[in-house]
């Protein structure tokens, strides 16, 4: 990866206050300087160079970067605070309802215990999650209990968690979702394109639906856990960055098996792969099973080790997560006074 990103100064390592971000139901801010990846045609040349995936060496790798690497102390309640920070505090439940999605977006405009906050010496740094991803009926729901906060508002979209709808009727979901609000849509690819290797069908709806978005942002989820081998997540991941999306996402958290770190590391490989062809940067998001704060460690382990500072960002690496953050504030009481305590003691929807 080019110097210049590796290189870029967005701030230490210490606990520093979040770029400031644009309320609920507001295109995302420029500021950043961080330039909206326009898509490229689709280049079966460049995928086929990127057909070879050596899934032992993307396990020992995975294995050196978790082993080797033992945060404590001060800095692990830093970067703990920096895994909210990019988090999509997520439900995507069958029985949501509306005031359960108002009470997921009260916890997420306030995440943290007072004693906790004041403990952590991070009163008005306003350390809140990334986004709340809610299905499309709950959008406008979402967007006024979060208006003026900060905290986008996503919605899973196209026939989530399958996929297996029309595609027009896909794109109306999509529409609908942006008419109501909604910041960023998450979308789900029919996985038997990528099994029966129709890449250009595959594009030419990833293109569709960026386009139906508009202004938000567009997160396609690949449904890793479906697809088989790390060479189908390679070449999905390539596609769907070649038809604008803004980030890759691993999992619907509904497939047997989610995020994982070996499936991860190779969507980012494909990430800076894309970024020194085309000079765009692609946002990641592993969603699925990760539960625990330990879990949220090795993940921006991951995307430092491999990426560079600037995919430590909300605009370039979020965390799909519904439980995670319960387990991060046990964490930093624990930091804070010698014990754990019981999940009870930390609202949550």
């Amino acid at each position: 990866m080019s110097s210049t990103i590796r290189e870029t100064d967005l701030g230490t390592s210490k606990i520093t206050p979040l770029p400031a971000r644009a309320a609920a139901n507001a295109p995302m801010p420029q500021a950043h300087g961080i330039a909206r990846n326009p898509g490229m045609r689709l280049d079966l040349g460049f995928m086929e160079s990127m057909r070879s995936v050596n899934r032992s060496a993307l396990e020992r790798r995975v294995a050196s970067l978790t082993k080797r690497r033992s945060i404590k102390a001060d800095n692990q309640a830093a970067w703990l605070l920096r895994a909210v920070a990019c988090m999509d505090l997520t439900t995507l439940n069958s029985n949501d309802t509306e005031e359960r999605v108002r009470r997921l977006c009260a916890k997420a405009v306030n995440p943290f215990r007072r004693d906790i906050v004041e403990g952590l010496g991070i009163t008005g740094e306003k350390i809140r999650p990334a986004a709340v991803c809610v299905y499309q009926p709950f959008v406008a729901t979402a967007v006024e209990a979060l208006r003026g906060s900060g905290v986008h508002v996503a919605a899973v979209s196209t026939a989530f968690p399958h996929g297996l709808a029309p595609l027009s009727t896909r794109l109306q979901e999509i529409e609908a979702s942006v008419r109501d609000g909604a910041d960023e849509i998450d979308v789900v690819i029919p996985r038997g394109l990528v099994f029966g290797a129709k890449w250009q069908e595959l594009y030419n709806e990833i293109v569709s639906m960026r386009a139906a978005c508009g202004e938000a942002h567009l997160k396609v989820i690949l449904g890793t856990g479906d697809l088989a081998t790390l060479r189908n997540v390679m070449l999905a991941s390539m596609v769907a960055m070649m038809a604008g999306a803004d980030f890759i996402k691993t999992s619907t958290g509904k497939e047997s098996v989610n995020a994982t770190l070996p499936v991860g590391l190779a969507m980012v490989r494909a990430i800076r792969a894309y970024f020194e062809e085309t000079g765009y940067l692609i946002g990641f998001k592993p969603a699925g099973g990760i539960s625990t704060a330990k879990a949220s460690l090795d993940w921006l382990v991951l995307m430092k080790e491999e990426l560079g500072r600037p995919w430590l960002e909300p605009e370039l690496f979020r965390f799909g997560a519904s439980s995670l953050l319960t387990d991060i504030e046990r964490q930093l009481e624990h930091h804070l006074t010698g014990h754990y305590s019981a999940n009870h003691r930390h609202a949550m929807a």
